[in-house]
């Protein structure tokens, strides 16, 4: 298993006393490719108490590489989207496969799609048209619709708005300040934190993640992204996940464990994974998956 830029995964942290749910993770850009690296890096995960994750697209070899990984690990679960980043020149051909990806029934999520104004790789015409046809997808097929937004509060919040947002729509690693969250609670959105909600100089998301309600609160890694407090800058994964369960759980004033089985049932409420068909057996992959740049 390659490491995401050779960094040097830190040691594990404390095991949760309950088990909890990663929310979005990219297990593709995190080194994985085969069945036995998915097992792997889940293994290391179950070893600290998260005992599932939703591995996320951002392209679509990634959708395909993140179905697949869906169908070989009972404890994984797939998003497919096109990313903001990536909607400078999409193909109806590209939709349409994004769209059957989508209707997998173990394929959870219509996600990562949202706008993303911090990158200059797609002009915000393109962004928002995909968007629109993201959130159109998200209602057809009854899926949650999970969303990256970067430098967009305001332009997401109205698009939303403009086409009626699905049933249930996640912020993926919440990045707004209070005021935001307010929005979003008022909405019925469900806010996710990734790990910079335990960095000491995000004192504006840190209040941000005191404004949902538990049944509207999820946490991820967002891995191979965004390694949480005190391992900031090393490789992050889904076993990493407890540091930002634990530095979340002390900025909302409740035990760590109680946060845990909470964002756990969360997700598995939010995602429907009690009502998701069994995976076969695997003994080996289906041939070598591209990873997500």
């Amino acid at each position: 298993m390659t490491q995401h830029g050779r960094r040097e995964r830190p040691d594990p942290p404390e095991p949760l006393g309950a088990p909890t749910v990663d929310a979005h993770t990219h297990l593709d850009a995190c080194g994985c490719e085969t069945a036995e690296d998915v097992a792997a890096a889940m293994d290391r995960a179950a070893a600290v108490g998260v005992i599932r994750a939703v591995t996320v697209a951002d392209d679509l070899a990634a959708a395909r590489w993140a179905v697949r990984a869906a169908h070989w690990d009972e404890r994984v679960v797939a998003a497919v989207a096109l990313h903001p980043t990536r909607t400078a020149a999409v193909t109806d051909e590209e939709f349409a496969e994004i769209e059957r990806l989508a209707a997998d029934p173990r394929v959870v999520a219509v996600g990562e799609t949202g706008l993303d104004y911090y990158w200059d790789y797609s002009p915000p015409a393109a962004q928002q048209a995909s968007f629109r046809r993201h959130i159109d997808l998200a209602k057809r097929l009854g899926k949650p619709l999970m969303i990256h937004d970067r430098d967009a509060h305001d332009d997401v919040l109205r698009i939303l708005r403009e086409e009626g947002a699905p049933e249930t729509v996640v912020f993926h690693c919440f990045s707004g300040d209070a005021v935001m969250a307010r929005e979003c609670a008022d909405a019925g959105y469900v806010l996710s934190f990734a790990g910079p909600v335990t960095f000491r100089n995000a004192a504006a998301l840190r209040e941000a993640a005191t404004i949902p309600d538990d049944d509207h609160l999820l946490v991820e890694t967002d891995a191979p992204f965004l390694t949480p407090h005190p391992h900031r800058g090393r490789a992050n994964e889904p076993y990493c996940l407890p540091w930002t369960v634990r530095g979340l759980a002390e900025v909302r004033g409740v035990q760590a464990d109680a946060l845990a089985a909470i964002t756990g049932r969360n997700a598995e409420r939010v995602f429907g994974i009690a009502d998701l068909p069994p995976v076969a057996t695997v003994t080996s992959p289906d041939g070598r998956a591209p990873r997500s740049a």
